[in-house]
Order: C-alpha cells, then sequence, then structure tokens
C-alpha cells in the first residue's frame, strides 16, 4: 500500500477492523470493531470553535469569474455573520414549522444564512436549483413550498428565479431575500447580516440538541412528488466523527485542508459530506462556480489551476472531463498530481477505464499512482454509512461500515440487499408518517433498497461492491438476471468516450440493450462536425454508429452470457428532463423514470425491423 501512495496511507487512513456475524436466517451483520468517539452537539459548535481557535483563516472563498480575484470569509467574520443573521431570523419567527428554503446554488450568502437558521435550531432546506430554473411546471418546487411552508426563502438574485416566485407566490407567506442588493424586490441579504446580534440567539444557540432537526433534503424525486428527508444535528455531527476515525489526517490538517468543490448543497454529498468535512475540521472550501457540463466544466478548470485541493471531489462524468482535460494541459497534469493527496468518487460507480486513465496519468506526472477511493450512502444516512478507507485494487469498492454504523445484508433472490442502522440514519420523512414506517424494517434498519456483495466473503475488511438497485434488475426471458447497475459502467466503460450514460432495457425479452444518452462533444469531435452541429447529424454520423457497434462487440467479448452485454443501442438527441426526474444536477441518471418517460424510443429499440438502433458489429 505504501508503495502506491506519494503519501504513506498509515498517515493519511485507519486500517479497517470489520466483524461479520452470520445469521441462522441467512443475513449478515457487518460492523467496525472500532467505537464511535462522541461527536459534537451541532454543527454551530464547529463555527464557534474555529472561530475562536483560528479567526483569521479562510473558511469560504467564491468569484463571480475566473477573471475576478477570489472573494473570502474568514471564520472569524462568518460567526459574527452567522450570529447576526440568526438574529434577524429568530425575529422573524422562522422555526421548525417555518423553516428557512434556499432556492440558489452553492454561494458564501447561501452557506451563512443556512448556517444562521442551524445555529439557533431552525432547519435550512436547499432545494435543488433545477426545480427553479430548468422546470417548465415547476410542479415539484410548488409540492416542496407546499410541504415547507417557509418563513423565509433566499435567491441569489431574484431576476434569474422571477418565474420560479411568481409560480409558487400563492403558496407560501414567507419573506424573499436576495443576494442581490440591488433587487428592489426583496430584503437584501446584506441588510439582514447587518442586523444586531440579540441576546436571543445565544439562549437559542444553547437550546440546540443533538436532535434538534438541522436541515430538510429532498430525495430526488425520480417518481412522485420528493420526499423531505429530516437531517438531525446527530446524523451531521456522527457522520463526520465517524469520517474523522477513518480518514486520520483529518485531525491534523487544519489549514492545509482545502477543497474546491461545485457539488451542490441541495444533495447530501456537497453539503454533509464535502462542506461540513470543511468546517468540522478548520479547512477552506472555495466554491466552484463550474460543473461537468458543456460550456461549464471550462470555470471548474479555472478554478482548479487557481486553487489545488488537499481531496478531490467529483462525480464520474467530472472525471471523465478532466482526464481529458489532464491530457492536454502539462501544468495542469502536474499541480493536480503534485498536490492533490487522493481523488474520492462517489454518485455513481467509476467506469474501470477512467480509474485506469487517472493511475496512468500520476505515474507518467509524479511517477505514483493516485490514490482513489469512495464511500457509499443516501440522503437518509447523511450520507456516509461505509467508507473506503484503503486503497482498492479496482474502482468500485465502498468500502466498510464507518465506525457506530451497522449494515445488514439481507438475501433477495441472488443479491444481498444491504439496510442501514446508526446515528446517522434520518428518523424519517417530514410530514409522511406512513413512507417513514415503510422505509425501516423490524429491527429499525434502514431499507436503502440497494445490494453489495463482498470483495471477499472470508475477509470483511476488503470491503464490499455496490451491486446495483434491487428494484433496477430484472430477468431476461432465459431466466437469467440482468445486473443493472454492473452493466451500465461496464457499457460505459465499453463505448467509451461516446456515452455520457447508459440505461438498460429488456425487461421480459430475450436480450439486454441499451438507451445511450450521448457525449455529444465526442460524438462531434469523432465525426469532425463543428461543435454547434446538431445532436441528431452528430449521432447519426456513420463512424459515431461504427464505433459505437465497435463497442457493443468489444462488451460481448468481455461478458460473453446474454446478460453481460447488449445487442444493439440507440442514442438519445433529447437530453435527460428534470422535470421528467430522469437526472438530478449531480449527473446522476434514474433508469427506471428514463425507461417510463422514453417508452416511445424503447419500443424503437426493440423493434427489430427500425433502422435507428445500432447493432452489436460482427
Amino acid at each position: 500500500m505504501a508503495a502506491a501512495s506519494g503519501d504513506n496511507p498509515s498517515k493519511l487512513f485507519a486500517m479497517p477492523a470489520i466483524v461479520a456475524d452470520r445469521r441462522d436466517d441467512g443475513s449478515i451483520l457487518i460492523r467496525s470493531t472500532t467505537p464511535l468517539k462522541a461527536s459534537a452537539r451541532c454543527v454551530g459548535d464547529w463555527l464557534e470553535h474555529w472561530a475562536r481557535q483560528a479567526p483569521d483563516r479562510i473558511f469560504l472563498g467564491e468569484r463571480a469569474s475566473i477573471e475576478t480575484p477570489w472573494s473570502t470569509v474568514s471564520y472569524r467574520d462568518a460567526r459574527g455573520i452567522v450570529r447576526r443573521a440568526a438574529s434577524w431570523i429568530l425575529a422573524k419567527g422562522l422555526s421548525t414549522e417555518r423553516p428557512l428554503v434556499i432556492l440558489s446554488d452553492n454561494g458564501i450568502d447561501h452557506a451563512l444564512l443556512a448556517l444562521a437558521a442551524q445555529h439557533v435550531g431552525v432547519p435550512s432546506a436547499a432545494i435543488s436549483p433545477a426545480y427553479s430554473l430548468m422546470s417548465k411546471d415547476f410542479d415539484k418546487l410548488k409540492s416542496m413550498i407546499a410541504l415547507l411552508d417557509p418563513g423565509a426563502i433566499y435567491v441569489a438574485s431574484t431576476k434569474p428565479f422571477a418565474a420560479a416566485l411568481a409560480a409558487i407566490a400563492p403558496l407560501h407567506r414567507a419573506t424573499i431575500v436576495s443576494g442581490n442588493p440591488d433587487d428592489a424586490d426583496a430584503l437584501s441579504f446584506r441588510t439582514i447580516a447587518a442586523t444586531p446580534e440579540s441576546s436571543e440567539v445565544a439562549t437559542a444557540f444553547a437550546a440546540v440538541t443533538p436532535e434538534t432537526i438541522a436541515k430538510f433534503l429532498f430525495t430526488s424525486g425520480s417518481t412522485g412528488t420528493p420526499k423531505a428527508v429530516i437531517n438531525t444535528q446527530l446524523m451531521l455531527t456522527s457522520s463526520q466523527q465517524a469520517k474523522a476515525q477513518t480518514w486520520t489526517f483529518l485531525e491534523q490538517a487544519g489549514e492545509e485542508l482545502i477543497i474546491l468543490d461545485w457539488l451542490p448543497w441541495s444533495h447530501t454529498f456537497g453539503a454533509n459530506h464535502n462542506f461540513n468535512l470543511v468546517l468540522r475540521n478548520g479547512g477552506t472550501l472555495y466554491v466552484d462556480g463550474g460543473k461537468p457540463a458543456p460550456g461549464l466544466f471550462a470555470t471548474s478548470l479555472a478554478n482548479l489551476r487557481s486553487v489545488v485541493p488537499t481531496v478531490y471531489f467529483n462525480v464520474p462524468r467530472g472525471f471523465d472531463m478532466l482526464i481529458a482535460a489532464l491530457r492536454t494541459d502539462d501544468e495542469l497534469r502536474r499541480k493536480f498530481f503534485e498536490g492533490t493527496k487522493f481523488a474520492f468518487y462517489a454518485g455513481a460507480a467509476l467506469p474501470q477505464n477512467l480509474w485506469d486513465a487517472l493511475e496512468e496519468l500520476s505515474l507518467q506526472t509524479v511517477g505514483r499512482r493516485l490514490p482513489m477511493v469512495s464511500a457509499w450512502g443516501s440522503t437518509e444516512t447523511s450520507p456516509l454509512a461505509t467508507d473506503c478507507h484503503f486503497l482498492a485494487k479496482r474502482s468500485g469498492n465502498i468500502g466498510v461500515p464507518i465506525p457506530g454504523t451497522e449494515l445488514k445484508l439481507v438475501p433477495s433472490g441472488d443479491k444481498l440487499e444491504v439496510r442501514v442502522r446508526g446515528p446517522n440514519v434520518t428518523p424519517g420523512y417530514w410530514k409522511a408518517p406512513d413512507l417513514t414506517a415503510a422505509a425501516f424494517d423490524d429491527e429499525g434498519f434502514y431499507k436503502i433498497g440497494d445490494a453489495v456483495t463482498f470483495a471477499d466473503p472470508d475477509r470483511p475488511e476488503l470491503g464490499l461492491f455496490f451491486d446495483g438497485r434491487v428494484a433496477e434488475d430484472f430477468k431476461l426471458n432465459s431466466g437469467t438476471w440482468v445486473s443493472v447497475g454492473t452493466l451500465r459502467v461496464a457499457g460505459i466503460a465499453a463505448l467509451a468516450p461516446l456515452a455520457q450514460d447508459i440505461v438498460i432495457t429488456g425487461h421480459g425479452r430475450d436480450e439486454v440493450r441499451f438507451l445511450v444518452f450521448p457525449n455529444l462533444a465526442a460524438c462531434r469531435a469523432l465525426a469532425g462536425l463543428a461543435d454547434n452541429a446538431d445532436a441528431r447529424e452528430a449521432i447519426g454520423h456513420a463512424a459515431v454508429r461504427s464505433a459505437i457497434g465497435q463497442g457493443l462487440a468489444r462488451l460481448k467479448a468481455q461478458g460473453g452470457h446474454s446478460s453481460g452485454h447488449a445487442t444493439r443501442a440507440l442514442l438519445l438527441a433529447e437530453p435527460a428532463s428534470v422535470d421528467g426526474g430522469e437526472i438530478t444536477d449531480k449527473g446522476y441518471i434514474n433508469q427506471r423514470a428514463v425507461l417510463t418517460r422514453r417508452a416511445a424510443a424503447v419500443a424503437v429499440l426493440e423493434d427489430d425491423g427500425a433502422s435507428e438502433p445500432i447493432g452489436c458489429a460482427g
């Protein structure tokens, strides 16, 4: 292990200590033998601590564009703004029943206002900007606002959110707060931040307990109305305490912990994992205004040239785009591999070809492999449930249970369904007792709906592999099970770089087939077309169709049996729909939602006489 990393892994991570108890009913209980140490009472204790211990250290940074310098706020100044804004929140009567809602993307004002609410026991609820800025009917946003009945709603500026604000206006009595001081139709955040600190703030802060609700985070809502997941203070603080016990370098990291991150705070990965990682350990977080999307990743790359992170966080799509940039930019490649301790992927499994490419680039650049780790969990587990705090041999290892958290593996067909219990697990869904009751089994384990498999059944300390969603897997007519999660990752790798994502079809049929969301930039490049060429022209080009057919053939050669490859693929010209619940702003595709919404495309794919689908070469 030490030879694989520029940093001694013993200085980065704790060695896993895991036991697995096998029951007579076939279920398996897995847990860490390392006890979970006491965690902070609340998130606000972290801010108060670092404002005392390192008052001048930069807490948060952001910039309006890549041409402008970073605007930063220290821990001391952040605490002052949080306390003053909390005074306004209390005076305005916000409460658990009338929480703070935030519609905008990541930013310093967003962070400080959310922390102000949590400081005095008022939940914050960051809602994905996609529901306001990309939606056409605002139906999901309306359902969220109606459920929460907010006391205040924050936007960075009212103009981009005008349509959304108008759509939800009849559903609430909230004060609209804007980060833009020139917005005459909203209360300025600057005004709130200048509120004199009242004595009630200290009283309310002292009354916060581990059981106090810190925030509501919504599930993706891929089917039906999104659910508001209750996140208590204990969930957030225990999750970070477990992280500190697995990533042992964090306890001494301090000002050396620097994160550059775009992952949205409306999701548990960006908010509870990454943001809280910085706050708990006194690091610095620079808000990346880019993201892994066409036209936006250039901003991420410019920011990465300015700030080299201690740990680089991203989702697979982001790593795909990063690798392409690193191959053509010698200076960025050197800075990245010399300065970054390790990379962390989550949100979906990292295709092995991307893992291999990062290792190869790292070896070429600095003579060592960049360590790559992952974790697993959900909004309901805040999010950490397992952590790969060791150097896995290949992509896909989600690690082992964190201290204080138990997993129960339950036989489900030929798979092991995984369930979670621990202080990091939600008590339930807001104002939804029936959904809450259905989410837990009779032993109090949360039924997350995923399946896992052991790296080695006899050595649980070697970790687990994600084995798909139990509800997504299906049987072919032959009776053979198709593991959707595993095949999706293999398919993306086989069709690289032309496939951005893949949806698996074939339920109740003889063969597996792929609906493919194409990487249009790669398709246009292969076809020799302009960057703005029509999507249909790009995906219909002979060179693209030939490459897809060859990729299907490579997958067949690897997979062999009928459930391990696809016989045909259909490239989709229309991007994934937010309103249709097909995609989250992390770029994760929901298989079931796509299959439901695109039934016509599935019918074309299954029609052996149709010319649009691409067959397996040879």
